[in-house]
């Protein structure tokens, strides 16, 4: 009997985080085979841009799914963040980029107030950033008087602007977008603030056992997860070029969409961020191809949901048979 080659099993990824790659290689192929349009460079490129916001808030959200938390409030607090941004630098007149880090730092203050209520006080992540969700949604309401901010300077909108690869127009967004996640993933791979974030969501008492500080890891995670949510706010302020108070509705199931089914599990500890990445992408690419082929919305937001109870259940029974 032959034995297999030593420490080749221990190089190959696991098929976990390899299954959101294997799923949007056979989206791409399915809507190559069905539509003439998808493979062409202009429509990949549009694809990208559609899920560049949603992508940067999955950066967040995947650091908290892995914590074992969860973040409803995302979505609104990027749209609070746009509109902070948008406000001070149209009607106060405020430079560029200190409206920039002003919108930053109220998504960050957000995460911040997210982390207290889940460290200090102990109250569920999903009764917390439900409460932020609608605090932030009031807020964004309130402050823009329910009116789409614009004549944005050009400077706010620059990264929504393309330059030309391949023959495809891809933006500067996109670029940042990318950027991110290869950082955070370094982040989470090489160094142990970020090995921490694997640990505490892991075995949060044995972590603490071991003298790490769990508590502040946490904090830290929220108000990290915030501070992406105000990139993304800055993202889709360049997209629209307007600070609209309505975005932001469904942002948050898209990006727990993405996390989903890029593999993270939502029981904590275990999932990569590039998967993400692939899950943002994947749900673009089905959104996409079904559109080039003529299929109702409804139908696009039906086989994303099924694939979010697949890709749950089968972190689920991976979990069970591990035991």
């Amino acid at each position: 009997m032959r034995t297999p080659l030593p420490g080749l099993h221990g190089r190959l990824p696991p098929l976990g985080q390899l299954g959101p790659f294997i799923a949007l290689a056979l989206a791409c192929a399915f809507f190559a085979a069905s539509t003439e349009r998808f493979f062409s460079g202009e429509n990949l490129s549009l694809i990208l841009q559609q899920v560049m916001v949603v992508g940067v808030i999955a950066i967040g959200q995947t650091l908290i799914i892995l914590t074992a938390g969860i973040d409803l409030s995302c979505g609104m607090v990027m749209a609070l963040g746009s509109i902070v941004m948008t406000k001070l630098a149209v009607e106060l007149g405020l430079p560029v980029p200190l409206a920039i880090a002003a919108g930053i730092a109220v998504t960050a203050g957000f995460g911040l107030l997210n982390g207290l209520l889940v460290t200090r006080i102990k109250l569920p992540p999903f009764i917390v950033t439900l409460g932020t969700f609608n605090i932030a949604f009031a807020i964004t309401q309130l402050y823009s008087g329910a009116q789409t901010i614009t004549d944005l300077p050009d400077a706010m909108t620059w990264l929504g602007g393309t330059f030309s690869l391949g023959g495809a127009a891809v933006s500067y967004g996109t670029v940042l977008m990318v950027g991110l996640y290869l950082g955070v993933w370094f982040w989470l791979r090489e160094t142990g603030a970020g090995r921490h974030v694997y640990a505490v969501g892991n075995n949060p008492e044995a972590t603490r056992l071991v003298g790490i500080p769990t508590e502040r890891v946490l904090l830290g995670t929220y108000v990290l997860a915030g501070a992406f949510y105000g990139v993304a706010s800055l993202l889709a302020v360049a997209r629209t070029g307007v600070g609209d108070p309505n975005a932001g509705q469904t942002e948050n199931l898209d990006a727990i969409t993405a996390v989903v089914l890029g593999g993270t599990s939502l029981f904590g500890g275990r999932g990569s961020v590039l998967g993400s990445l692939a899950g943002a992408v994947v749900v673009g690419v089905l959104r996409n191809g079904l559109t080039l082929m003529g299929v109702s919305s409804v139908y696009q937001v039906l086989v994303t949901g099924i694939l979010v109870i697949l890709a749950v259940a089968v972190d689920q029974l991976s979990r069970r048979g591990g035991r």
